[in-house]
Protein backbone atom coordinates (compact mmCIF):
# COMPACT_ATOMS: atom_id res chain seq x y z
CA UNK A 1 0.00 0.00 0.00
CA UNK A 2 2.90 2.82 1.00
CA UNK A 3 3.92 2.06 -2.53
CA UNK A 4 0.94 2.85 -4.05
CA UNK A 5 0.20 5.83 -2.64
CA UNK A 6 3.67 7.00 -3.01
CA UNK A 7 2.91 6.25 -6.70
CA UNK A 8 -0.60 8.07 -6.63
CA UNK A 9 0.98 11.29 -4.88
CA UNK A 10 3.94 11.28 -7.46
CA UNK A 11 0.96 11.19 -10.22
CA UNK A 12 -1.11 14.08 -8.43
CA UNK A 13 2.35 16.26 -8.17
CA UNK A 14 2.45 15.56 -11.87
CA UNK A 15 -0.35 16.51 -12.99
CA UNK A 16 -0.13 19.54 -10.82
CA UNK A 17 2.95 20.68 -12.79
CA UNK A 18 1.68 19.79 -15.46
CA UNK A 19 -1.78 22.19 -15.35
CA UNK A 20 0.74 24.68 -13.94
CA UNK A 21 2.72 24.29 -17.00
CA UNK A 22 -0.36 24.68 -19.29
CA UNK A 23 -1.35 27.92 -17.49
CA UNK A 24 1.69 30.10 -17.76
CA UNK A 25 2.12 29.16 -21.97
CA UNK A 26 -1.59 30.13 -21.98
CA UNK A 27 -0.70 32.92 -19.45
CA UNK A 28 2.34 33.65 -22.00
CA UNK A 29 0.03 33.59 -25.24
CA UNK A 30 -2.76 36.29 -23.95
CA UNK A 31 0.15 38.74 -22.82
CA UNK A 32 1.37 37.72 -26.40
CA UNK A 33 -1.71 38.80 -28.20
CA UNK A 34 -2.40 41.83 -26.29
CA UNK A 35 1.51 43.40 -27.14
CA UNK A 36 1.12 42.65 -30.86
CA UNK A 37 -1.96 44.85 -31.17
CA UNK A 38 0.59 48.17 -30.79
CA UNK A 39 4.35 46.55 -31.24
CA UNK A 40 5.28 45.20 -34.29
CA UNK A 41 5.08 41.35 -34.70
CA UNK A 42 8.82 40.11 -35.08
CA UNK A 43 10.15 42.75 -32.92
CA UNK A 44 7.81 41.60 -29.79
CA UNK A 45 9.25 37.91 -30.87
CA UNK A 46 12.60 39.04 -30.55
CA UNK A 47 12.22 40.78 -27.54
CA UNK A 48 10.61 38.35 -25.55
CA UNK A 49 12.96 35.76 -27.14
CA UNK A 50 16.21 37.43 -25.87
CA UNK A 51 14.95 37.42 -22.40
CA UNK A 52 13.42 34.11 -22.72
CA UNK A 53 16.99 32.72 -23.94
CA UNK A 54 18.52 35.00 -21.08
CA UNK A 55 16.64 32.99 -18.38
CA UNK A 56 16.22 29.69 -19.66
CA UNK A 57 20.18 29.92 -19.01
CA UNK A 58 20.06 30.82 -15.62
CA UNK A 59 17.69 28.57 -14.64
CA UNK A 60 19.42 25.57 -16.12
CA UNK A 61 22.80 27.03 -14.01
CA UNK A 62 20.38 27.19 -11.03
CA UNK A 63 19.61 23.48 -11.49
CA UNK A 64 22.45 22.63 -11.42
CA UNK A 65 23.83 22.14 -15.03
CA UNK A 66 26.91 23.36 -16.18
CA UNK A 67 27.86 21.99 -19.10
CA UNK A 68 25.72 22.19 -22.57
CA UNK A 69 25.04 18.74 -22.49
CA UNK A 70 23.91 17.59 -25.82
CA UNK A 71 25.40 14.33 -27.10
CA UNK A 72 26.75 14.15 -30.76
CA UNK A 73 24.16 11.83 -32.09
CA UNK A 74 21.63 14.39 -31.50
CA UNK A 75 22.44 17.60 -33.19
CA UNK A 76 20.77 16.91 -36.69
CA UNK A 77 17.50 15.91 -34.64
CA UNK A 78 18.06 19.38 -32.08
CA UNK A 79 18.55 20.82 -35.37
CA UNK A 80 15.65 19.74 -37.19
CA UNK A 81 14.04 20.37 -33.83
CA UNK A 82 14.82 23.80 -33.63
CA UNK A 83 13.67 24.96 -36.84
CA UNK A 84 10.25 22.91 -36.37
CA UNK A 85 9.81 25.20 -33.40
CA UNK A 86 10.38 28.49 -35.46
CA UNK A 87 7.99 27.31 -37.63
CA UNK A 88 5.33 26.48 -34.98
CA UNK A 89 5.92 29.69 -33.08
CA UNK A 90 5.36 31.90 -36.39
CA UNK A 91 2.40 30.01 -37.56
CA UNK A 92 0.75 29.64 -33.91
CA UNK A 93 1.54 33.58 -33.01
CA UNK A 94 0.19 35.02 -36.86
CA UNK A 95 -2.94 33.03 -35.92
CA UNK A 96 -3.07 34.53 -32.80
CA UNK A 97 -2.69 37.62 -33.69
CA UNK A 98 -5.74 37.29 -36.06
CA UNK A 99 -7.88 34.95 -33.84
CA UNK A 100 -9.62 34.96 -30.09
CA UNK A 101 -7.14 32.67 -27.79
CA UNK A 102 -9.64 30.09 -26.99
CA UNK A 103 -10.36 29.07 -31.24
CA UNK A 104 -6.18 29.11 -31.92
CA UNK A 105 -5.80 27.19 -28.65
CA UNK A 106 -8.32 24.38 -29.59
CA UNK A 107 -6.99 23.81 -33.10
CA UNK A 108 -3.60 23.11 -30.80
CA UNK A 109 -5.07 20.65 -28.83
CA UNK A 110 -5.31 18.54 -31.43
CA UNK A 111 -1.29 17.94 -31.67
CA UNK A 112 -1.82 14.17 -29.64
CA UNK A 113 -3.85 12.95 -32.67
CA UNK A 114 -1.28 14.40 -34.72
CA UNK A 115 1.54 12.60 -33.41
CA UNK A 116 -0.51 9.10 -33.38
CA UNK A 117 -1.10 9.78 -37.12
CA UNK A 118 2.51 10.66 -38.09
CA UNK A 119 3.65 7.57 -35.70
CA UNK A 120 1.27 5.34 -37.85
CA UNK A 121 2.50 6.83 -41.18
CA UNK A 122 6.24 7.60 -40.80
CA UNK A 123 7.32 4.98 -38.07
CA UNK A 124 4.94 1.88 -38.30
CA UNK A 125 3.62 2.66 -35.20
CA UNK A 126 0.46 -0.20 -34.60
CA UNK A 127 -2.73 1.58 -34.51
CA UNK A 128 -5.75 0.47 -34.03
CA UNK A 129 -9.58 0.86 -35.15
CA UNK A 130 -10.41 2.52 -31.70
CA UNK A 131 -7.27 5.27 -31.92
CA UNK A 132 -8.31 5.62 -35.37
CA UNK A 133 -12.23 6.46 -34.81
CA UNK A 134 -11.06 8.89 -32.04
CA UNK A 135 -8.75 10.63 -34.77
CA UNK A 136 -11.28 10.95 -37.33
CA UNK A 137 -14.09 12.01 -34.72
CA UNK A 138 -11.43 14.82 -33.22
CA UNK A 139 -10.47 16.00 -36.73
CA UNK A 140 -14.71 16.63 -37.22
CA UNK A 141 -13.77 18.52 -33.89
CA UNK A 142 -11.36 20.85 -35.74
CA UNK A 143 -13.61 21.46 -38.95
CA UNK A 144 -16.31 22.38 -35.91
CA UNK A 145 -14.09 25.18 -34.84
CA UNK A 146 -12.35 26.39 -37.75
CA UNK A 147 -15.97 26.03 -39.72
CA UNK A 148 -14.76 26.56 -43.46
CA UNK A 149 -17.50 27.86 -45.94
CA UNK A 150 -19.16 29.82 -43.32
CA UNK A 151 -19.16 33.31 -41.84
CA UNK A 152 -17.35 32.11 -39.10
CA UNK A 153 -14.04 31.38 -40.86
CA UNK A 154 -10.70 32.76 -40.89
CA UNK A 155 -8.04 32.12 -43.06
CA UNK A 156 -5.91 32.12 -40.23
CA UNK A 157 -7.41 29.07 -39.00
CA UNK A 158 -5.11 27.39 -41.78
CA UNK A 159 -2.16 29.31 -39.96
CA UNK A 160 -2.52 27.52 -36.56
CA UNK A 161 -3.08 23.95 -38.61
CA UNK A 162 0.37 24.26 -39.89
CA UNK A 163 1.37 25.24 -36.45
CA UNK A 164 -0.06 22.29 -35.16
CA UNK A 165 2.04 20.44 -38.02
CA UNK A 166 5.12 22.18 -37.15
CA UNK A 167 4.36 20.84 -33.58
CA UNK A 168 3.72 17.31 -34.39
CA UNK A 169 7.02 17.79 -36.30
CA UNK A 170 9.06 18.98 -33.54
CA UNK A 171 7.57 16.04 -31.17
CA UNK A 172 8.03 13.39 -33.65
CA UNK A 173 12.15 14.53 -33.81
CA UNK A 174 12.28 14.56 -30.01
CA UNK A 175 11.31 11.04 -29.85
CA UNK A 176 14.68 9.74 -31.17
CA UNK A 177 16.86 11.90 -28.75
CA UNK A 178 18.98 10.20 -26.42
CA UNK A 179 18.47 10.36 -22.63
CA UNK A 180 22.17 12.03 -22.61
CA UNK A 181 20.71 15.17 -23.82
CA UNK A 182 19.39 18.10 -21.66
CA UNK A 183 15.81 19.09 -21.59
CA UNK A 184 16.83 22.22 -20.93
CA UNK A 185 19.28 22.32 -23.54
CA UNK A 186 16.87 21.64 -26.04
CA UNK A 187 14.72 24.23 -24.56
CA UNK A 188 17.55 26.83 -24.68
CA UNK A 189 18.40 26.17 -28.36
CA UNK A 190 15.17 26.10 -29.29
CA UNK A 191 14.16 29.70 -27.52
CA UNK A 192 17.56 30.90 -29.66
CA UNK A 193 16.84 29.71 -32.53
CA UNK A 194 13.71 31.37 -32.93
CA UNK A 195 15.25 35.04 -31.06
CA UNK A 196 17.67 34.78 -33.83
CA UNK A 197 14.50 34.43 -37.00
CA UNK A 198 12.84 37.00 -34.99
CA UNK A 199 15.89 39.72 -35.32
CA UNK A 200 16.16 38.48 -38.67
CA UNK A 201 12.31 39.36 -39.35
CA UNK A 202 12.04 42.46 -37.27
CA UNK A 203 14.88 44.14 -39.28
CA UNK A 204 11.86 44.77 -42.04
CA UNK A 205 10.28 47.14 -39.62
CA UNK A 206 9.82 49.78 -37.55
CA UNK A 207 10.35 49.55 -34.21
CA UNK A 208 8.18 50.75 -31.47
CA UNK A 209 9.01 51.96 -27.96
CA UNK A 210 7.88 49.59 -25.61
CA UNK A 211 6.47 51.58 -22.46
CA UNK A 212 3.69 51.48 -19.96
CA UNK A 213 1.30 48.60 -19.81
CA UNK A 214 3.05 46.78 -22.75
CA UNK A 215 6.34 46.50 -21.06
CA UNK A 216 4.66 45.08 -18.18
CA UNK A 217 2.84 42.60 -20.32
CA UNK A 218 6.22 41.97 -21.76
CA UNK A 219 7.39 41.34 -18.39
CA UNK A 220 4.61 38.72 -17.80
CA UNK A 221 4.90 37.19 -20.89
CA UNK A 222 8.64 36.00 -20.29
CA UNK A 223 7.99 35.37 -16.80
CA UNK A 224 5.29 33.11 -17.70
CA UNK A 225 7.07 31.42 -20.53
CA UNK A 226 10.35 30.71 -18.64
CA UNK A 227 7.92 29.36 -15.90
CA UNK A 228 6.48 26.80 -18.47
CA UNK A 229 9.59 25.67 -19.82
CA UNK A 230 10.30 24.98 -15.82
CA UNK A 231 7.59 23.14 -15.22
CA UNK A 232 6.93 21.01 -18.20
CA UNK A 233 10.57 19.96 -17.77
CA UNK A 234 9.85 19.29 -13.96
CA UNK A 235 6.86 17.09 -15.65
CA UNK A 236 8.48 14.72 -17.34
CA UNK A 237 10.09 13.67 -14.56
CA UNK A 238 7.22 13.25 -11.99
CA UNK A 239 4.66 10.41 -12.78
CA UNK A 240 2.60 8.16 -15.04
CA UNK A 241 2.90 9.99 -18.63
CA UNK A 242 -1.01 8.33 -19.19
CA UNK A 243 -1.96 9.85 -15.93
CA UNK A 244 0.09 13.49 -16.38
CA UNK A 245 -0.13 14.04 -19.50
CA UNK A 246 -4.24 14.65 -20.22
CA UNK A 247 -4.06 17.71 -17.99
CA UNK A 248 -2.01 19.43 -20.85
CA UNK A 249 -5.89 20.43 -21.99
CA UNK A 250 -6.26 22.36 -18.77
CA UNK A 251 -4.59 25.01 -21.13
CA UNK A 252 -8.23 25.34 -23.02
CA UNK A 253 -9.66 26.69 -19.77
CA UNK A 254 -7.30 29.00 -19.24
CA UNK A 255 -7.71 29.99 -23.07
CA UNK A 256 -11.63 30.60 -22.34
CA UNK A 257 -11.36 32.29 -19.11
CA UNK A 258 -8.52 34.74 -20.19
CA UNK A 259 -9.65 35.31 -23.94
CA UNK A 260 -13.37 36.56 -22.15
CA UNK A 261 -11.32 38.49 -19.21
CA UNK A 262 -8.42 40.18 -21.11
CA UNK A 263 -10.40 40.37 -25.21
CA UNK A 264 -14.21 39.71 -24.49
CA UNK A 265 -14.18 36.77 -26.78
CA UNK A 266 -15.75 33.55 -26.48
CA UNK A 267 -16.64 30.92 -28.85
CA UNK A 268 -20.20 29.96 -29.83
CA UNK A 269 -21.49 26.43 -29.16
CA UNK A 270 -20.17 25.41 -32.84
CA UNK A 271 -16.95 25.97 -31.91
CA UNK A 272 -17.12 25.02 -28.16
CA UNK A 273 -18.52 21.75 -29.15
CA UNK A 274 -15.71 21.41 -31.49
CA UNK A 275 -13.14 22.03 -28.99
CA UNK A 276 -14.41 20.03 -26.12
CA UNK A 277 -15.18 17.04 -29.00
CA UNK A 278 -10.98 17.77 -29.67
CA UNK A 279 -10.39 17.60 -26.21
CA UNK A 280 -12.26 14.16 -25.63
CA UNK A 281 -10.70 12.06 -28.43
CA UNK A 282 -7.11 13.54 -27.33
CA UNK A 283 -7.68 12.14 -23.58
CA UNK A 284 -8.77 8.81 -25.20
CA UNK A 285 -5.95 8.57 -27.33
CA UNK A 286 -3.68 9.18 -24.29
CA UNK A 287 -5.86 6.99 -22.25
CA UNK A 288 -5.75 4.18 -24.68
CA UNK A 289 -2.03 4.31 -25.65
CA UNK A 290 -1.13 3.98 -21.75
CA UNK A 291 -3.38 1.13 -22.15
CA UNK A 292 -1.39 -0.34 -24.67
CA UNK A 293 1.96 0.28 -23.14
CA UNK A 294 0.77 -1.96 -20.35
CA UNK A 295 -0.54 -4.63 -22.26
CA UNK A 296 0.66 -4.14 -26.20
CA UNK A 297 -1.49 -7.48 -27.88
CA UNK A 298 -4.94 -5.60 -26.88
CA UNK A 299 -4.93 -2.94 -29.12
Amino acid sequence: MPDAASGFAQNLRGAGLMALSMAAFTINDAAIKVIMTQVPFYQTIFLRGVFTTLGIVLLAYLLGQRSLGLARQDRMRIFLRAGADVGATLFFLTALRQMPLANVTAILQTAPLTITLAGAVFLGDPVGWRRWLAILVGFAGVMMIVQPGTEGFSFFSLYALIAVCFVTLRDYVTRGLSEDTSSMTVAGINALAVTLCAGIGSMGEVWQPVTGANLRYLAISITAIIGAYYFSVATMRVGELSFVSPFRYTSLVWALVLGYFTFGDFPGPLTLFGAFTVVAMGIYTIYREGQLARAPASD
